[in-house]
């Protein structure tokens, strides 16, 4: 098998899940499983993997931020202003990003060993896919749709980042919880993906220079160049998932994706429990 076969894979699966409520970590925890029991080629120290992980992460920063891209001039203007010590409306939404980047942070540098030890199991995946999606479709119907990004507060943007702790448990979605608490505060559907969204470019940049400090001190050039080119297939497939999603939910609901979610959950534990398939190598 070519080996970039499987980084293609990855970065399809990464930049398809990403944005979409249905958990992209959960996603790559199942992929590198899959490829373990199926004996396809892929490397084999937990930091490369991790890494490349990182990568096409890093790709789907690339895609929100080319989609988004008023947003993101908007944050730039606001960094200009906070450095001048003005107040501007841009200088505010940006502190309310950073400031609900926090705690995620703190949440994932504390417990970097126990996700990656613990965490990482397809059971988990299965569990937490389940239960954080039927949470979403709960929050979507039970809250009115009355607000939008020029009605965030530090309250709603603080609540919002601290749901960002949840995801850190494969199988919830980053995207998943944090427009599940957006809705729970009564932003339309897009407002709340389009929030979501520019909420990931702190916590993705954060995760993507841990990994180049990793990638540095391995001078793994072969898994450098994996990387690279993983992090390329997963921003197109990212950008083509956002446009998707974001006209998908501008005339409907969460529905489908709550409904593949408790799919893909129940499919996992009836491998796991009834089938015996153990899933047991770490990914």
């Amino acid at each position: 098998m070519n080996p970039l076969i499987p980084i293609a894979i990855l970065a399809l699966v990464q930049g398809v899940t990403e944005f979409l409520p249905i958990s992209s970590s959960g996603h790559l925890v199942l992929t590198w499983k899959i490829f373990d029991e199926t004996g396809v080629p892929t490397p084999q120290a937990e930091i490369d993997r991790l890494v490349l992980d990182i990568a096409v992460h890093v790709g789907t920063l690339g895609a929100v931020m080319l989609y988004y891209w008023r947003d993101v001039g908007r944050l730039f203007a606001g960094l200009g202003s906070v450095l001048r010590f003005r107040m501007t409306d841009n200088a505010r939404l940006l502190l309310l990003l950073i400031g609900a980047t926090v705690p995620v942070l703190i949440a994932g540098f504390l417990l970097q060993d126990v996700i990656q030890d613990v965490l990482r199991s397809a059971e988990i995946v299965a569990w937490a896919s389940i239960g954080f999606g039927i949470l979403l479709w709960l929050v979507d119907r039970a809250t009115m749709t009355v607000r939008r990004m020029e009605h965030i507060t530090l309250v709603s943007a603080m609540f919002v980042g601290l749901s960002q702790c949840l995801a850190l448990i494969p199988g919830t979605s980053r995207s998943g919880i944090t427009m599940t608490a957006a809705r729970a505060f009564g932003f339309e559907r897009t407002e709340a993906a389009r929030f979501s969204m520019l909420l990931s470019i702190p916590t993705i940049m954060a995760a993507g220079l841990w990994a180049g400090k990793k990638v540095y001190d391995t001078g793994n050039v072969a898994i450098t160049m994996d990387a690279l080119i993983g992090a390329g297939l997963a921003l197109v497939s990212a950008l083509v998932a956002i446009f998707l999603m974001v006209a998908w939910l501008r005339r409907a609901t969460f529905a489908p994706f709550v409904i593949y979610r408790v799919l893909l959950g129940v499919v996992i534990l009836y491998l796991i429990y009834v089938e015996g398939i153990a899933f047991d190598r770490a990914a």
